[in-house]
């Protein structure tokens, strides 16, 4: 996970003491190579090393407000959010994606996070992806 790839808003997991929990980036320091996260209970300044991505899956995009959709004909499936869509290849394969709003449309071979869906999301969109 790249620093200046983190945005306000975005979920990302901690580890601290071994123990890890989900929260969501208030803040990023890069002069301190930092970054602010609100883990539920209280916010805390977390070393790059100690912040991992969440890797997307279903149950993070229903999170996320995403509705399943029908089933593409050429295969795969469809998780829409108003106009914006994301299509892989299964219910259990986020190995790669196409993402898409109105003529923009991105094709990632690789599995995506939850946080660089919110960034995609965000610059196609302008419009912040919360839960």
């Amino acid at each position: 996970m790249k620093l200046n790839e983190l945005k306000p808003g975005d979920w990302v997991i901690v580890t601290e003491d071994g123990v890890s929990r989900e929260g969501t980036v208030v803040r990023v320091s890069n002069e301190e190579r930092e970054v602010c996260v609100d883990n539920g209970i209280q916010e805390f300044w977390y070393p790059l090393d100690q912040v991992q991505s969440i890797p997307l899956d279903e149950a993070q995009l229903m999170r996320l407000g995403f509705e399943k959709m029908d089933h593409e004909p050429a295969g795969g499936v469809k998780y829409g959010k108003g106009p914006f869509r994301v299509l892989v290849p299964a219910p259990d394969n986020f190995s790669r994606s196409e993402v898409w709003y109105r003529e923009d449309r991105r094709h990632f071979d690789r599995p995506i996070s939850v946080s660089e869906l919110q960034n995609i999301h965000l610059q196609m969109t302008k419009i912040p992806l919360l839960h």
